[in-house]
C-alpha cells in the first residue's frame, strides 16, 4: 500500500523547507545518515500517532527568472493538488496576506482536497495575534506555528493525520506477491521494460514522455511466484521549468516505492546515473526498499568502447550508498536482460525478507567485534547481544555497553562481515545499537 502524500505548497521564504526538516528530521537521523546520499531532497517519510506518510516539500522547485512569480507558485499549487492527499499551505506571519499567498489560495480553493493553513514564524503573542489575518484566505482555522522553534508543530501534526485517507486493506490475492516498482526518469524505457518482463502490450511505449497518464498494475506469475509489477506514470504536464517535471515525477516514484518491496531503478544507459536517479535511489534506500537497478538501452553503447566493467565502477563510485544494489545491463526494445531483471528482482525481494537465527546473528558480530575491536578514548565498545526483530529490511539490533561509539565506518565494517556470510544481494541492511539492560549482559557472547 501507498504512504498518502502530504505536500508543502507556498510562496518562497515562507519556512517551508525548516518545516519540512522539523516534521521528518527525527524520522530521517533514525533512518541512517549515509554519506553520498543527495542532500537536497524533496521528500521524506514522515509519521505521527501511528501513521505514516510521504512528505513532499516543494521549496525545492527554482523559480526561473524569466518566469511570472505568481505562474510558478501556481503550477507548484496545481501539481501538489493533483498528486496529494493532503495539501499544507504555508505562509508568514510576518510580511501579512502577500498577493503570492492569495494567488496559492485561489488555485487551492478549486481542490477537494483538504488544504491545512500554517501561518509560520509566530514567536511571540502579538505574532499569534496578527496571524489571525489569514482567516481571510479562506480555509477555516489556521495552525500558528514556529517551525524554528517547533511552537505549534504538534498541534498541526495531528490535523493532519485527521485529515489523512482510511488505512488501505491490501487486496485480495496480493497477500504473498512480490510487488516491484518500476521507477525512472521520462523516456527511459519503463514501459518497454515492464511489457519486455511480461511479453505483452499492457502499456503504451511511444519515446513521447507523458504517454503512460496513472500508475498500472500488471500482475502475473513467475516460476510459482506472484508478481505485481507496478508501473510509473509519465508526465502530464510539462509545467513551465523543468523542476515542475522533477516534482512530478518524484512524488510519482515516492508513491509506487511505499508500495513496492523490490525497486527496479531505470536508466538510460547513453546517460548514465543523472541526478535525479540518484535522488529517487536514495528515497528508496531510506525506506528500506530492496533495489536492482537497470542500464536499460545498452544496445545504444555498441561502438562507444564503454565496457560493463567500467559502466560498473563508474556508478558505483557515485552511489556508494547503494552497494548492495545488482546492476542489470538491459535492452528492454530488444528483449535482452528482461529474465535477468525479474530473477534478480526477486532474489532481492528473498534477500529483503530474510531473517537470520538470533543464535547466527550473534556468531558473526561477536566474530567481527572480536577480530576489529572499538575503542573510545580507551573504553572497549562492548556488544552484549544482537538479534535481527523485523525483516523488510533486514534490522540488526545491537544492546551494548555505550549506542553512541558505534559510528557509521564500524555500522559499515559489522554490515560487510554479514554480508561476507549472507550477501543479502538487493537490500539494505540496517543496524542499530541500544543500551543494554544488566539482565541482557549475561545473555550471550560468552566464550567457552
Amino acid at each position: 500500500m501507498a504512504n498518502p502524500v502530504v505536500a508543502i505548497v507556498g510562496r518562497p521564504n515562507v519556512g517551508k523547507s525548516t518545516l519540512f526538516n522539523r516534521l521528518v528530521g527525527k524520522r530521517i537521523a533514525i533512518v541512517e545518515d549515509t554519506p553520498g546520499i543527495t542532500r537536497d531532497r524533496l521528500y521524506a517519510a514522515g509519521e505521527w500517532l501511528d501513521r505514516e506518510f510521504s512528505l513532499i516539500d516543494t521549496g525545492g522547485i527554482v523559480i526561473n527568472d524569466k518566469d511570472p512569480l505568481a505562474v510558478q507558485i501556481a503550477s507548484q499549487a496545481e501539481l501538489a493538488m493533483d498528486e496529494a492527499d493532503v495539501i499544507l499551505l504555508i505562509v508568514d506571519v510576518t510580511e501579512g496576506v502577500n498577493p503570492a499567498d492569495i494567488d496559492v489560495a485561489d488555485v487551492l480553493r478549486r481542490t477537494n482536497k483538504p488544504v491545512i493553513l500554517a501561518v509560520n514564524k509566530v514567536e511571540n503573542q502579538r505574532q499569534e495575534r496578527d496571524a489571525v489575518e489569514f482567516y481571510s484566505l479562506g480555509f477555516g482555522e489556521i495552525y500558528p506555528i514556529s517551525s524554528v522553534q517547533g511552537y505549534g508543530v504538534a498541534e498541526l501534526l495531528d490535523r493532519i493525520v485527521e485529515c489523512l485517507p482510511p488505512q488501505e486493506e491490501v487486496p485480495p490475492g496480493e497477500e504473498d506477491a512480490i510487488k516491484i516498482a518500476i521507477i525512472g526518469r521520462p523516456n527511459v524505457g519503463k514501459s518497454s521494460t515492464l511489457n519486455a518482463i511480461v511479453r505483452e502490450e499492457r502499456s503504451i511505449v511511444s519515446n513521447i514522455p507523458g504517454t503512460t497518464r496513472d500508475a498500472v498494475d500488471t500482475v502475473f506469475e513467475h516460476d510459482g511466484q506472484k508478481v505485481v509489477l507496478i508501473d510509473t506514470a509519465g508526465i502530464r504536464r510539462a509545467g513551465k521549468v523543468q523542476q515542475s517535471v522533477e516534482y512530478y515525477s518524484v512524488l510519482r516514484a515516492v508513491k509506487a516505492i511505499d508500495r513496492a518491496d523490490v525497486v527496479l531503478l531505470i536508466t538510460d544507459a547513453s546517460d548514465g546515473l543523472v541526478e535525479g536517479d540518484k535522488r529517487v535511489g536514495g528515497y528508496a534506500h531510506e525506506a528500506g526498499k530492496a533495489l536492482v537497478m537497470v542500464a536499460n538501452k545498452w544496445d545504444l553503447m555498441k561502438g562507444t568502447g564503454t565496457t560493463m566493467h567500467e559502466f560498473t565502477r563508474k556508478i558505483r563510485g557515485e552511489t556508494s550508498f547503494l552497494s548492495y544494489a545488482p546492476i542489470v545491463f538491459a535492452s528492454a526494445k530488444q528483449g535482452k536482460g528482461t529474465k535477468e531483471i525479474l530473477d534478480s528482482a526477486i532474489l532481492a525481494a528473498q534477500s529483503h525478507a530474510m531473517r537470520l537465527p538470533t543464535g547466527e546473528i550473534n556468531r558473526i558480530i561477536r566474530d567481527a567485534v572480536d577480530s576489529r575491536p572499538l575503542s573510545q578514548k580507551g573504553r572497549p565498545f562492548k556488544v552484549y547481544y544482537a538479534t535481527m526483530p523485523v525483516v523488510k529490511p533486514p534490522t540488526v539490533v545491537l544492546f551494548t555497553n555505550d549506542p553512541a561509539m558505534l559510528h557509521f565506518s564500524y555500522k559499515r565494517y559489522l554490515e560487510n562481515q554479514i554480508r561476507k556470510i549472507y550477501p543479502y544481494e538487493g537490500t539494505p541492511i540496517r543496524i542499530f545499537a541500544r543500551k543494554a539492560e544488566s539482565k541482557e549482559r549475561g545473555m550471550f557472547f560468552k566464550k567457552g
